[in-house]
């Protein structure tokens, strides 16, 4: 089996997970409510606040859906009762960002400001403190909705590998190009 997709999934203090007619899986929690529709072919089941996924088949589909149907509802369960949080740092000269509500507006090297309307699922925090880069805390609990609003903000400015400016999440790890060299 599946390492992923046999490992039980815990429902921690007030979550409840209801499992309706073609497997579309309600989670709900202090922090909010997740719908999933899980494959048709998968059997959920719940016993003493455990919740188990089993595959009828060892066939490749049902190999490939086992973990990812897992997955997905183990990070609905964490983010319903503690929230997910990612953050991204502004690393470059005169890069700026402020918001107002869930309006970004970000300053990143172009000749206009950038502004980027975030949904109401995603609260969001611009931090600019002396002597850090300017950051963007994203929080929700919606793990697939923050990871895509992370993303479409980090394309605004992709890190270039020279000299390492961009957005970037924090604790990222860059890979560093050199640059020329003269010749002699």
């Amino acid at each position: 089996m599946s390492r992923i997709g046999k490992a039980p999934i815990t429902i921690p203090k007030g979550v409840t997970i209801d499992i309706s007619k073609g497997n579309l899986v309600t989670v709900k929690g202090p922090k909010g409510e997740l719908k999933q529709q899980c494959d048709h072919d998968l059997t959920l089941g719940i016993e003493d606040g455990v919740l188990n996924i089993s595959r009828p088949t060892e066939q490749k589909r049902h190999k490939s859906v086992h973990g990812l149907n897992r997955s997905l509802i183990n990070n609905m369960v964490l983010g319903v009762s503690e929230g997910w949080t990612k953050t991204l740092e502004l690393v470059g000269v005169g890069y700026r960002v402020s918001n107002t509500g869930n309006l970004l507006e970000l300053t990143l090297g172009y000749s206009h400001p950038i502004f980027f309307a975030v949904p109401d699922e995603v609260k969001v925090e611009a931090k600019m403190e002396k002597g850090a880069p300017p950051t963007i805390i994203l929080t929700s609990h919606d793990n697939q909705l923050i990871g895509q609003i992370a993303a479409k903000i980090r394309a605004f400015r992709k890190i270039e590998p020279y000299k390492g400016k961009g957005v970037r999440f924090k604790g990222e790890e860059i890979r560093r190009k050199a640059g020329k060299t003269a010749g002699a």
